[in-house]
């Protein structure tokens, strides 16, 4: 039982084909990236003028039901990763939930279309009801469903590419590819489709984003004959539930005095032993789990292996960081909202051409385009010639640079604002440029870019075996706090500094931000960024990366000498080496 339960535990892990794989496999899913993030990202930054012109939304309406919706859906990117880790293979878990993000898609073209799903001219706010209100929050309920589910197993499907050992260097290259596919779709969503919206028709946009959505997902479905394909193991949920019960159920058992005591199973019954996580002493309560009474028989419910308890502490580990990076994303919804405002209210010509406020984030996205090469082609194999690590720094190192950018970002959107209102004092018929809103957008575009990549290779490197999607989720899962963080702040905001200014208004009330007071908020944020970082750079410190056991070293010495799975006493194989390689992140 004991020993079909440990093979079962595994059986995501099949033997590798060479044959397929690699950059041939990838370049299918970055095709998909580049096409889904153009219409994804164009929405995520016009859809605050489409809520607001469109559906009469005031201000701060408008700005939390992006944030909510945006928040949604990353939250929801753990259904995707859950079910593609336990259930079904993660390429069926990307055609699946491609499926519902394109019919959302074509439900939101269809509303934008129609005159009767629009409020009536006259409306100021809060018309929007009925059927009307059906289709709106259906369509965006559904967005974010396939939207999150897409990206719960997909970035997941494009690493199992690559061996995280032999081929340690082309994953770190992978993820950065992965950000600049994504990058080059963003640059033509937020310019060609976001004009197309903004100042032809909404739902021509929409359409846009429906077909190049469709073509993507063919693309990744062509691809199949090309991908090593993972099976779905045993639930990872169960898994961590088992050893925080089994812990429980052994707490009034006597610490081991040894790793050497705890139970393990070997080589030969798993199969899989090259994944086998080296004993730590962080956490040591769980280890409990991992004890084996005398004459007891290993099953499931009774005892964990030394591997699934290390599962366990590696995903406790990996909790401080992913709470540490919310804020930095709280930051982020703000450039996706009240940036976007702002720039609505500037000066916008190009000479003759009117550009769209919602386009403004090109600007980042050209440079991220020309810098992820110059990362990964200059500064990488620089960087690994002193560090000797395959990414040429640590994924949490790179967290760390795109946390201090934030903070910066957010002091310079606030002066940019007060420049931006001083000027409306002086002559609101001369605004100052839009451009001026490049040097935020910038800044938090290279932020971005070395903290999600660090993030997403950082989660699915340290992830256990069977819990690779699910883990890796929780990227985007810090992504969600922070919109839904961003709206619990701008109302607690609005609430208290309506009680306290002089005005007997709020910070960012209304819908007119020439009358708000946006770049208090923004430095509120940049000061909370800063108190965060430092908060960062404890647990970034504290944390002790993850450690693989050599398989031909891991041998079994069960409690109090007790037979094995297979029958009798262990003499030279009752050994088990616990070498730990503490790795401090900076």
């Amino acid at each position: 039982m004991g020993e079909e339960n440990a093979k079962a535990s595994y059986s995501s892990l099949r033997p590798m084909d060479k044959k397929k794989g690699g950059f041939t496999a990838s370049s299918f899913i970055f095709v998909l990236l580049a096409l889904d993030n153009m219409g994804f990202v164009a929405n995520m930054v016009s859809m605050v003028l489409y809520f607001m012109f469109v559906m009469k939304f005031d201000l701060a309406h408008s700005a939390n039901t992006l944030t909510n919706f945006m928040g949604s859906t990353f939250l929801l990117s753990l259904i995707g990763g859950f079910i593609s880790d336990t259930y079904l293979s993660r390429f069926t878990t990307c055609l699946i939930f491609g499926a519902v993000e394109i019919l959302a898609l074509v439900l939101m073209t269809i509303q934008a279309y129609s005159k009767d799903l629009h409020p009536k001219p006259g409306c100021k706010s809060s018309c929007v009801e009925g059927g009307m209100a059906f289709m709106l929050y259906a369509s965006l309920c559904l967005l974010a469903l396939g939207s999150g589910g897409v990206r719960g197993a997909l970035p997941a499907l494009g690493a199992d590419q690559f061996n995280r050992k032999e081929e340690a260097k082309s994953l770190a290259t992978f993820f950065n590819g992965l950000l600049l596919s994504s990058t080059l779709g963003a640059t033509i969503g937020v310019t060609a489709i976001v004009y197309v919206s903004t100042n032809v028709a909404w739902y021509w946009g929409f359409f846009i984003s429906t077909i190049a959505t469709f073509v993507g997902f063919a693309v990744l479905a062509i691809g199949k004959p090309f991908y090593r394909l993972q099976i779905p193991g045993d639930s990872p949920i169960i898994r961590i539930v088992q050893v925080i019960v089994i812990a429980i159920k052994n707490r009034r058992l006597p610490q081991p005095g040894s790793p050497q005591e705890l139970y393990e199973i070997s080589e030969k019954e798993s199969n899989y032993s090259e994944e086998k996580i080296a004993h730590t002493d962080q956490f040591r309560f769980l280890d409990k789990a991992a004890i084996l009474g005398k004459d007891t028989k290993p099953q499931q419910w009774v005892v964990c292996t030394v591997t699934q308890v290390e599962e366990v502490k590696v995903l406790t580990r990996m909790l401080p960081i992913l709470f540490s990076t919310i804020i930095m994303n709280t930051c982020l919804a703000q450039l996706q909202t009240f940036s976007v405002q702002q720039g609505n209210a500037m000066n916008r010509y190009l000479g003759s051409f009117e550009v769209p406020a919602p386009s403004i984030p090109v600007i980042p996205l050209l440079f991220m385009s020309i810098l992820i090469p110059i990362y990964e082609f200059f500064f990488v194999p620089f960087a690994r010639k002193i560090t000797n690590h395959p990414s040429g720094i640590t994924q949490l190192q790179r967290v760390g640079v795109g946390l201090v950018l934030s903070a910066i970002s957010m002091a310079v959107a606030g002066i940019v604002e007060v420049k931006r209102k001083n000027q409306v004092h002086k002559d609101i018929t001369k605004p100052i440029s839009l451009f001026w809103l490049s040097f935020q957008y910038a800044i938090f575009g290279i932020a971005d870019m070395f903290t999600l990549v660090g993030l997403l290779e950082f989660f699915y490197k340290e992830a256990p075996a069977g819990m690779k999607s699910l883990s890796t989720s929780f990227t985007w899962l810090s992504l969600a706090f922070g919109y839904f963080l961003s709206s619990i702040f701008v109302d607690v905001i609005n609430a208290v500094t309506k009680r306290i200014a002089p005005s007997k208004q709020g910070w960012l009330h209304g819908i007119d931000i020439n009358k708000n007071n946006v770049h208090l908020f923004y430095w509120f944020l940049a000061i909370l960024s800063c108190i965060n970082f430092a908060n960062y750079l404890y647990w970034a410190s504290w944390y002790k990366y993850k450690t693989d056991e050599p398989a031909s070293k891991i041998q079994l010495k069960p409690l109090n000498q007790i037979p094995l799975i297979n029958g009798g006493p262990s003499t030279q194989d009752s050994v088990i080496k616990t070498k730990e390689e503490k790795v401090t992140a900076l």
